[in-house]
């Protein structure tokens, strides 16, 4: 039952964000909301699925993202999907924004572990300033207002033992 519930809640989440990208002309599917999702509906109670952790979370590894492409010199360089490998230069940038981000969280008190996901997408630039950047931001904002309320549908609570 557990399963089932999770089958449609993802897809009804994950669609609503495809579908919206569609008609606003942005790639809003992009690797960290589906690790969103997920915490978020199959484990609605757990303190990584709070809001405030999710916002923060991403929130924070956006910056860590941006100030590392700023400050090694890739704010417009290629992204790693166009050369087919990451550059040095994206290497140190990802792995310190990671390291940022993941110390920021602790720090914060506010752990989103997709988060991490969101500074590599930036750093590799994947997730690139501007059009790209605003695509991820936006399919994030979809799943995290809409996953809490999925998750308070009737029935759609999952007891802690049915997930393990």
């Amino acid at each position: 039952m557990v399963a089932l519930r999770l089958l449609v809640q993802g897809a009804v989440l994950i669609g609503a964000a495809g579908i919206v990208g569609h008609y606003a002309g942005l790639v809003m599917m992009s690797s960290t909301i589906g690790p969103t999702a997920y915490l978020m509906l199959a484990h609605p109670d757990h303190v990584t699925a709070r809001v405030r952790n999710a916002v923060l979370g991403h929130a924070t590894a956006i910056a860590c993202g941006l100030a590392c492409l700023a400050a090694f010199g890739l704010w417009h360089h290629p992204p790693v999907t166009q050369a087919g490998h990451a550059t040095l230069g994206q290497v140190a940038a990802s792995a310190l924004a990671t390291g940022l981000t993941l110390a920021g969280l602790t720090l914060l008190g506010r752990h989103h572990a997709p988060a991490a996901a969101t500074a590599l997408l930036i750093t590799t630039g994947i997730a690139r300033p501007g059009r790209p950047l605003y695509g991820l931001v936006a399919g994030l904002v979809i799943v995290i207002v809409l996953a809490p309320l999925l998750a308070r549908l009737p029935g759609a609570r999952s007891r802690t033992a049915e997930l393990g």
